[in-house]
């Protein structure tokens, strides 16, 4: 096993010993290892707005990416279930290394009690040429996914994501694909 491969694995299980979240999601192609940690809880911050530090792991049959980031959130309160988030990750890929700035929206469907929690997401990043490094002139990516909690903490989500890596020398439309997943909330 590789040491980036070592290196992620240990940072995605210590997510999972505070409070947060460990999932997956896979398609016929590709396969994605995500974490994440309340770091308001790890580290004992109070306030209305969440702290949270990102892991994710993407393997397609081209090639792999590693992304981490920390972002705040805070629920809006004239629009009930709706949660906005701000943040900044990095991004790691063979020749790419880019720092995007990222926006991401939560809102939860406001059914009543005998339906499941239901959410509808989505998910912003950019980094222009001036933060993106090595071989990269520009990131992007963009997500909405729907999740459901089928059952306390668990949940099973259903997406879309396309991310372009744009090198000095093409174009690189590095994962477009719709994608399947489940996720376990701590």
């Amino acid at each position: 096993m590789s040491l980036k491969k070592t290196l992620l694995s240990t940072l995605l299980f210590s997510l999972t010993l505070h409070a947060g979240s460990i999932g997956i999601n896979i398609n016929s192609e590709d396969v994605e290892v995500q974490g994440s940690a309340n770091l308001n809880s790890t580290l004992g911050m109070t306030g209305s707005t969440t702290y949270l530090f990102d892991a994710q792991y993407l393997h397609t049959k081209h090639a792999n990416m590693t992304t981490v980031g920390i972002s705040g959130e805070n629920s809006l309160e004239a629009a009930q279930g709706l949660t906005l988030g701000f943040g900044m990750k990095a991004a790691f890929a063979d020749n790419f290394f880019a720092l995007p700035f990222m926006a991401k929206a939560t809102f939860i469907l406001p059914f009543d009690s005998d339906v499941p929690t239901t959410s509808l997401k989505a998910y912003f990043a950019y980094a222009p040429s001036v933060l993106t490094f090595i071989d990269g002139e520009s990131y992007s990516e963009f997500r909405t996914e729907a999740d459901m909690e089928v059952i306390s903490n668990i949940h099973l989500f259903a997406g879309y994501r396309t991310i372009d890596t744009n090198y000095d020398h093409k174009d690189y439309n590095y994962n477009d694909s719709f994608y399947g997943g489940l996720k376990l909330s701590f």
